[in-house]
C-alpha cells in the first residue's frame, strides 16, 4: 500500500481556486496573516483588516456599506479616482476593485511599479500576478473598477528607469 496523495501545494490550491493561475504566472510574495486583508493591501496598509462592518477599519468619510460606490469611496480619502483601465501608466499607481455578479465587493489588487499586479488572498499569502484576469472567476467575481492616483514625484525616475529597461529587454528579447 502506498501513503496515497501528499497534501496539497499553495500553488495547486491556488490554481483550482483562479483558473487564470498558472504555476508560472505568479509568486507568493508573503505569508498568510490575518493581519490585514487584500482591501488594505491595495492600499499599501498591512497593520489593519479594512471592512465595512463596525468591526473593521474604514476610512473616515466613506459609508460604511458593502457597495462599489463606498469601497471606491473609501479609496478616494487616499487620493484615487476612477480611471479606464488598468494599463500602466508612468508616473500613477493602480487598484482594481472586483465584483461578484451582485455587484458586491469581494477583492482589491494593486498594481506594482513593474505593471504587474499584487493581492492579498484573504488571510492566505499575497501574491504578484500579470493581471487582474489572472484573478477573475468563481472566487472574486470581475474587475469592476480601475482607479488611480498620482505616484509621489520622488518615484518617478526609479519606476521610469525598470519600466525603461523592461521594455528594451522585451524588444531585444522579440528579437532573437
Amino acid at each position: 500500500m502506498g501513503a496515497g496523495p501528499g497534501p496539497y501545494s499553495v500553488t495547486d490550491r491556488l490554481i483550482s481556486m483562479f483558473p487564470g493561475l498558472t504555476a508560472n504566472s505568479y509568486r507568493e510574495t508573503s505569508p498568510a496573516t490575518y493581519d490585514y486583508n487584500c482591501i488594505a493591501w491595495a492600499a499599501s496598509r498591512t497593520n489593519e483588516w479594512w471592512e465595512p462592518s463596525p468591526d473593521g477599519f474604514w476610512p473616515q468619510g466613506a459609508p460604511r456599506q458593502y457597495t462599489l460606490k463606498a469601497y471606491a469611496d473609501a479609496y478616494t480619502t487616499l487620493g484615487y479616482q476612477p480611471c479606464p483601465s488598468g494599463d500602466f501608466e508612468l508616473g500613477f499607481q493602480k487598484i482594481v476593485l472586483f465584483t461578484d455578479n451582485r455587484g458586491i465587493p469581494t477583492h482589491a489588487a494593486r498594481q506594482l511599479e513593474s505593471g504587474k499586479w499584487t493581492s492579498k488572498l484573504g488571510p492566505d499569502v499575497d501574491i504578484e500576478h500579470a493581471t487582474p484576469a489572472a484573478l477573475s472567476g468563481q472566487c472574486y467575481g470581475l474587475p469592476a473598477l480601475f482607479m488611480r492616483r498620482a505616484r509621489p514625484i520622488w518615484r518617478w525616475p526609479i519606476v521610469a528607469v525598470r519600466r525603461i529597461h523592461a521594455l528594451v529587454y522585451t524588444f531585444l528579447r522579440g528579437r532573437r
